[in-house]
């Protein structure tokens, strides 16, 4: 199953320099990982802003939920999700 998920990171200020250098790293190895895996399909940055849009592809809102509560900065997030489902008018075959 598809879902777009938007997540708006807002760390706080006063979190030491070292403590967020931890988690972003840690953050992007989860990702990558998840990337690699065709969890985690597409990932993009959204300009001028701490905040992406990603497309998952998953079996169901559990493994969602697990995989997003997994993450290291899912503390710090705002995360909108919604489910997609394909088009009637969609051509491509790959994209369900």
């Amino acid at each position: 199953m598809l879902y777009h998920v938007t997540m708006d990171v807002n760390i706080p200020r006063d979190l030491p320099a070292e403590e967020k250098a931890e988690i972003v790293a840690r953050e992007k190895a989860y990702s990558q990982d998840l990337q690699r895996s065709g969890k985690w399909r597409h990932i993009w940055r959204i300009a001028g802003q701490y905040s992406n849009v990603s497309i998952f592809d998953v079996r169901d809102n559990a493994e969602l939920h697990e995989i997003l509560s997994g993450l290291p900065l899912f503390p710090f997030m705002d995360i909108k999700v919604t489910p997609l489902l394909r088009h009637p008018s969609a051509i491509r075959e790959d994209d369900s």
